[in-house]
């Protein structure tokens, strides 16, 4: 519902400016489900035919929309702070850096419109599919 009423509220903005990008993050769960994580599957699974419709309605209008896989730990402080072996567990680039995250959304932002990605699938290196 966040990602439907987000959305509603952003869209007649990016309208009226005659372009714009609108991007959803979801997880891996939108791709496959897991045991014992039915309903997040299930949103995450509405999350991203929710990107692709409205991709599929507002693209020709010039309103870039993608659906973002972040599918691994991300190696922030709050996730540190909790659990901070991690860091040791995973390895050198064994989990998502912030950093790069956002630079692919920031790359997915300045894409030229001929060659828009609908769908980013980010993990680190050493994740497993």
């Amino acid at each position: 519902l966040g990602a439907f009423l987000l959305a509603q509220a952003t869209l007649p903005v990016l309208l009226k400016r005659g372009s714009g990008s609108l991007f959803f993050t979801g997880a891996s769960g939108s791709l496959r489900g897991k045991a014992n994580f039915a309903p997040f599957a299930a949103a995450k699974a509405a999350l991203r035919a929710t990107a692709q419709s409205i991709a599929r309605e507002f693209g020709p209008q010039n309103i870039h929309v993608a659906h973002v896989v972040v599918d691994g730990m991300i190696e922030g402080e709050r996730l540190l702070s909790f659990r901070p072996q991690f860091t040791h567990e995973k390895g050198p680039d064994g989990m998502l850096n912030i950093a790069a995250i956002a630079e692919a959304y920031w790359m997915l932002h300045q894409q030229h419109r001929s060659a828009w990605t609908q769908e980013l699938d980010l993990r680190p290196w050493a994740e497993t599919y």
